[in-house]
């Protein structure tokens, strides 16, 4: 009970941090609104071209690019999340207190990114999303339980996208430095968590890869999972499945970077 409460305090600590920049905020919305009229209209004119592309509707392409702006801050699509600050205290030197702080390591950087996630959900998310349902046609789901099914895509997405993050500021450990890796986390976050496009509609092998790599769990699979185009249990294994290969990968990998900690900045 001790430990859960902690963790709690760690994640409204993680919500109240991202509350305070407002003005940063409301710039966010805007600009993922623009984003998102942007490219409901270019999705609008491919799907002239190519009807049901990807098995979806011209209203579920819609729904897609709205879902993806509301979700592109929660789940630090480009970075920008709890790895930030992780990878500028190992370059620096500071995770030496983290390491000797009576809590999991893993974990309170898990409880910090989940209370950063949902204020980015309800303060940058919900209003674009909002935009979209009242100025375009979405297919949104007429059962009250889709939602609720929904909420739990959601949250298993953002436990994915933390694993992913967390493996890549570890490597700082040895690399000392997290610039690329923020450049690689930049470039894969985009591109394979369709951000850019819905993984459903790559070609051929390819596109069976892509659907079955981690980042499917971010977007593609909430997107489904709302627009009843999946299995909500098969969705919520599937997710379930990386969160947990992937926070136990992080584990190992934290095993091993501080067996031996050499602490930068002296």
């Amino acid at each position: 009970m001790g430990s859960g409460r902690l963790y709690l305090a760690v994640a409204v600590g993680g919500f109240r941090r991202y509350a305070t920049y407002r003005a940063a905020t409301a710039a966010g919305v805007f600009t993922n609104t623009v984003f998102g009229v942007i490219l409901v209209y270019t999705y609008l004119a491919l799907w002239d071209e190519k009807p049901h592309l990807g098995g979806y509707d011209q209203a579920q392409a819609v729904t897609y690019v709205w879902l993806g702006q509301c979700l592109y801050a929660t789940l630090a699509i480009q970075g920008g999340g709890a790895e930030k600050d992780l990878m500028g205290r190992i370059r620096t030197g500071e995770i030496a207190v983290d390491l000797y702080r009576p809590a999991d390591l893993q974990l309170w950087w898990l409880a910090g990114d989940m209370g950063r996630a949902l204020f980015q959900l309800l303060g940058r998310g919900v209003i674009p999303f909002g935009f979209g349902a009242l100025f375009f046609p979405m297919a949104l789901p007429t059962e009250p339980a889709a939602w609720p099914a929904c909420l739990v895509a959601l949250l298993l997405a953002m436990i994915v996208s933390f694993a992913i993050r967390y493996l890549a500021a570890l490597s700082v450990f040895w690399l000392l430095d997290g610039m690329g890796v923020n450049q690689v986390l930049m470039i894969t976050g985009i591109f394979f968590s369709g951000m850019v496009l819905p993984l459903n509609a790559f070609p051929g092998v390819f596109g069976d890869i892509v659907r079955v790599l981690p980042w499917a769990a971010q977007i593609q699979m909430p997107a489904d999972v709302l627009m009843g185009e999946t299995d909500p249990l098969a969705a919520f294994a599937f997710q379930a499945a990386w969160a947990v290969v992937l926070l136990a990968a992080g584990r190992l990998l934290q095993s091993a970077a501080t067996r031996r900690v050499v602490v930068q900045g002296g």
